[in-house]
């Protein structure tokens, strides 16, 4: 698969994900495990979260034993839940977003990557959640697939840290 490729993989989702459950700002994070860092490789907000930023796992431990360790998908439904676990919540605000879902995608070898979904606060529900879900896993191959391709493309950006 081609850099390409993968970033059509990635528009594809992001198109999907506009319709339902909605998104404002959509991510797709690398997961590394030999580095611990999640890489971003596909953004719909270059300028303020930009491609290559890697940020070392110094999210809560709840989130990375939720989508990492567990592999289930985590939400946080309002800037209260979100500042519990993210510590860019100021600029996650100032995009119009106050809530976020993100669910890993695997492959055998485990989390390859996590897809972020962020709105306006209080607009993503359990629905929304099995949605995403749901829409992660029947594309799991092909999001997987993408994923690891990225590893050529995106080259991380020293000292470039996301938010």
């Amino acid at each position: 698969m081609s850099q390409q490729r993968a970033d059509a993989v990635f528009e594809a989702a992001f198109a999907e994900f506009r319709q339902d459950p909605g998104v404002i700002l959509f991510t797709a994070l690398r997961w590394l495990p030999s580095e611990s860092v999640l890489r971003r490789v596909f953004t719909s907000h270059p300028a303020e979260y930009p491609l290559g930023a890697e940020k070392s796992v110094e999210i809560s431990a709840g989130w990375l034993e939720t989508v990492i360790s567990k592999r289930q998908a985590f939400m946080a439904p309002d800037a209260a839940a979100l500042s519990e676990v993210f510590s860019d919540v100021a600029l996650i605000q100032s995009l119009g977003c106050g809530a976020v879902i993100n669910v890993p995608v695997t492959s055998h070898e485990g989390v390859v990557g996590v897809l972020a979904l962020l709105d306006a606060e209080g607009k993503y529900t359990s629905q929304s959640l099995e949605a995403v879900s749901s829409a992660v896993s029947a594309a799991s191959d092909e999001l997987a697939a993408a994923f690891v391709n990225s590893d050529q493309a995106v080259s991380p950006e020293k000292g470039t840290f996301l938010p």
